[in-house]
């Protein structure tokens, strides 16, 4: 049956039948089994949460769902009558809008125009500005996103952008949204209003497929939970009889422990690795000072927006600085860019790794070398032999979870890609590493992963500078935690003055900020 055709269709048990009935659903990339023999039924105006780790085929399912891909095998059915969608513009003409991970919006567009591009009103063919102010107006009050209708794309957050995708899809009426993992890069506060948003949508007949690895998001709006593991679908359920933990189990097909590994604290002689003296960026960070020593991880919390990045990028040479000194290991830092950082023992995994890290389209084997090509090249020819035996040491060390070492790197799941990051530049022996949000958008089983390697890497020497948008995470890792807000450090707290709600309210500026920690 063709888009067309469904569109009319009705009937009866229309009420009845599930909006989205997929039946058998086979996908395969070259080869890889993405998607193996799933079937789901996803209910009119429910949010039904779609989990697994990474590779698991849940983003896969949910693009077949939306258009983004055609199944191999198997019936997609939307109102009891088999379609077949060619392009996600085909699924959205039966009411069925996609927020993906990686956000595509138009960079030189501003936010109104992204919200309703291709909705726009119009009158013989000419934008009625007007209209388009008020329907924003709208939407920015049913959401409290609290965007810039003027502001250009390309100037925002990326957590702004994220919001941009989410007006987008609410602002064309769907019937069914696909969000996949849409508060990867939002705020605990804004999480928070995301959810209600998704409650909202429910309750006015709107049904949301939400692709999440934070599993007690998922449990807190969804309805209904299906579990995937290698491609396969584990099971299909009540939201209300699954913990966090027995979703993880069924994820990884045993038991995983959640909490973080235990840290062992560093030597209060211990050397100072990374100084900061009164650091500062005329209208973006303002009078930074501290210090991170051998063997400790400190953890710099605060809202999107605080200059936690700013401070990370500053150390590391990605941006200048007007005020103040940087010092590692007692030298004072050159300002000499990325370059000079790294060749003082300074590496750094940034936010995105899509964008700032990994050559995403070359091989797992080019990535994991490149920071150390000198190492295994000769007037400018590379030894493939002595890389390719690089390469696999370092995909050993990390677990690196691949078919090969010759796979480009988009084809790995987000957890392998961030330990090739890792990786990368672990193969430069660094005296500091700077993990700038080291979990996100990567699985449990990942996760894990990547939280035992911090801690082992702290615990051999190395000076860690943590940030990370999940209170619990920086709570979990950080010996220290610094506080910042509106580009200023405004806290520290230390052992059992280290708590969730001491931070959040500093973050937040709220009465009684410094819960017992050092106020700046």
């Amino acid at each position: 049956m063709t888009v067309e055709a469904a569109q009319s269709v009705g009937g009866a048990d229309a009420g009845v039948r599930p909006l989205i009935e997929a039946r058998h659903i086979w996908k395969r990339f070259g080869g890889v089994q993405a998607v193996a023999d799933v079937s789901i039924d996803i209910a009119r105006g429910s949010v039904h949460g779609l989990v697994g780790e990474n590779g698991a085929g849940k983003s896969t399912l949910s693009k077949i769902v939306g258009g983004v891909h055609a199944p191999d095998e198997g019936e997609l059915l939307v109102d009891g009558q088999a379609v077949r969608f060619h392009s996600p513009r085909d699924a959205l003409a039966l009411g069925i809008a996609t927020i993906a991970q990686e956000i595509a919006l138009v960079p030189a567009r501003t936010v109104l125009d992204n919200v309703f591009l291709g909705i726009e009103s119009a009158q013989l063919g000419v934008v009625r500005r007007g209209d388009l102010v008020r329907r924003f107006e709208a939407l920015h009050n049913r959401t409290g996103f609290g965007l810039d209708a003027n502001a250009r794309v390309a100037d925002l957050r990326t957590a702004e952008q994220q919001k941009v995708e989410i007006l987008r899809a609410i602002a064309r009426d769907a019937r069914l949204i696909l969000m996949d993992e849409p508060t990867a890069t939002l705020t605990v506060d804004e999480s928070e209003r995301l959810l209600d948003i998704i409650r909202r949508l429910a309750a006015e007949g709107t049904s949301v497929v939400l692709v999440s690895h934070h599993l007690e998001e998922v449990l807190a709006v969804a309805e209904t939970v299906t579990v995937m593991r290698d491609g396969r679908l584990v099971r299909t359920g009540p939201a209300s009889e699954e913990t966090p933990h027995s979703l993880v189990t069924a994820m990884v097909g045993r038991e995983l422990d959640l909490t973080f590994p235990p840290k062992q604290p560093p030597s209060p002689e211990a050397p100072i690795i990374l100084e900061l003296r009164n650091v500062g960026r005329a209208g973006i960070v303002e009078d930074i000072s501290f210090s991170v020593r051998r063997g400790e991880i400190v953890g710099l919390a605060g809202l999107v927006g605080s200059g936690r990045t700013e401070v990370a990028r500053a150390i590391f040479g990605a941006d200048p600085v007007d005020a103040g000194e940087i010092y590692v290991e007692g030298r004072r830092m050159p300002a000499r860019g990325p370059r000079g950082a790294s060749a003082q023992g300074v590496v750094m995994v940034p936010e995105s790794r899509k964008d700032q890290g990994l050559f995403m389209i070359r091989p797992i084997r080019e990535n994991l070398t490149i920071s150390t090509l000198g190492k295994v090249a000769t007037l400018g020819v590379v030894r493939r032999r002595e890389e390719k035996t690089q390469a696999q040491a370092l995909a050993k060390q990390v677990d690196v979870r691949a078919s090969s070492l010759e796979a480009p790197v988009v084809s790995l799941s987000g957890g392998n890609q961030q330990k090739v990051l890792f990786a990368k530049w672990l193969a430069r022996g660094p005296r500091l590493l700077i993990a700038d949000e080291p979990t996100r958008g990567v699985d449990v089983g990942a996760k894990s992963q990547i939280a035992g390697l911090i801690v082992q890497l702290a615990a051999g020497g190395m000076a860690v500078l943590l940030i990370s948008s999940e209170i619990e995470e920086v709570l979990g890792l950080a010996h220290r935690v610094l506080v910042m807000r509106n580009g200023r450090i405004v806290a520290e707290f230390a052992g059992e003055a280290a708590k969730q709600d001491t931070v959040m309210r500093a973050a937040f500026a709220a009465e009684g900020d410094s819960g017992g920690g050092q106020v700046a």
